[in-house]
């Protein structure tokens, strides 16, 4: 696997978060003149964080309505996904499929022990082998890198800066307006936009073939235009974790900005493929 110093990102994501919970705290204290505001706030990011990191292996398997399949019901996909993590050394994931047309897939887990990959049947159902196999690679990488708790994490971090934002009528400065998405928190946003390219380059490695998972991305990119799914506040919050951003077009400024586009995914894939330097 790649180095991509995601210590270092993960610590100045939560380091920026953890700050700005404080500092809400401690604007409370002072207008209330009670230093125990400043605990409070504290106990609250605590609380967040430990919640965060024991269900990330639920929150967006509930969004998807996913459902545990066994390897009679999906040989391919379990062929593929036993081979990849044979070929990096880790364990086997749980594997689901989610019961909708609006092609997509994402991983979840607090670590690879306990994660979990998902199909969608629309996903399944528009990619060639070769296609999936990219794709699927792309999703344990984010396993192995750990990408899905740190996010899982910094997302619900974020939604109580942006509740308690809201709340005190900061909600310019903290970015309100009561989501729970990672990207109204611009470091959260970041951090997470620079782990899709990241995932992408290392589960191309992990493939061999990084021009597979430029064509799955580019059927992707097409097939959620022709079904995207609704931006419920449970697929928001989980929309994150999917390897393409699931709504339309004009839904996507709005609510999220944790994907790269898509073309800037495509062509740093054809670089690697071509044996042409990827720009950091």
């Amino acid at each position: 696997m790649h180095s991509h110093n995601n210590g270092l990102k993960t610590a100045a994501l939560f380091g920026g978060m953890w700050a700005i919970l404080l500092a809400i705290g401690w604007i409370v204290a002072q207008y209330f003149g009670s230093s125990v505001f400043l605990l409070v706030f504290a106990l609250i990011g605590v609380a967040t964080t430990f919640y965060g990191y024991w269900n990330s292996d639920k929150l967006a398997i509930r969004a998807m309505h996913a459902y545990p399949v066994s390897e009679a019901e999906a040989p391919e996909m379990y062929r593929i996904v036993r081979e990849l993590s044979t070929a990096a050394g880790k364990p086997m994931p749980r594997l689901y499929i989610s019961p909708t047309s609006a092609p997509n897939a994402f991983a979840t887990g607090r670590n690879p022990e306990n994660a979990a990959v998902c199909c969608t049947v629309g996903v399944l159902g528009l990619l060639d082998e070769r296609e999936l196999r990219g794709v699927l690679g792309h999703e344990l990488m984010h396993v192995y890198n750990r990408d899905i708790l740190t996010s899982s994490v910094a997302a619900a971090i974020a939604g109580v800066i942006s509740t308690i934002g809201q709340f005190l009528s900061f909600g310019m400065m903290f970015g309100g307006g009561g989501s729970s998405d990672e990207n109204r928190n611009p470091v959260a946003g970041a951090i997470s936009r620079t782990r899709e390219y990241d995932a992408d380059e290392d589960g191309a490695r992990l493939t061999g073939d990084p021009l597979a998972l430029a064509s799955a991305l580019r059927k992707l990119e097409l097939g959620v235009a022709r079904a995207p799914l609704a931006p419920t506040q449970q697929v928001v919050n989980a929309s994150h974790m999917m390897i393409a951003n699931p709504f339309r077009a004009q839904d996507v400024s709005r609510l999220m900005a944790t994907h790269p586009p898509m073309a800037e995914r495509i062509a740093r894939l054809e670089q690697m493929a071509y044996g042409h330097r990827i720009n950091p």
